[in-house]
């Protein structure tokens, strides 16, 4: 985990890793958005269904 840090560390630079880490935040939130909106539109579906 150590090394996987200074590979993206010596990639990236110190001044970017900020930025990075908010962007992946900001994506890792609108894709549990998106799971549990399409598991209520299932759970939707399977009640018209029965």
């Amino acid at each position: 985990m150590v090394i996987l840090f200074f590979v993206i560390l010596l990639l990236f630079g110190a001044s970017k890793l900020p930025e990075l880490a908010r962007s992946m935040g900001k994506a890792t939130g609108e894709f549990k958005k998106a799971r549990i909106e399409s598991e209520k539109e299932i759970k939707k579906i399977d009640l018209i269904i029965k």
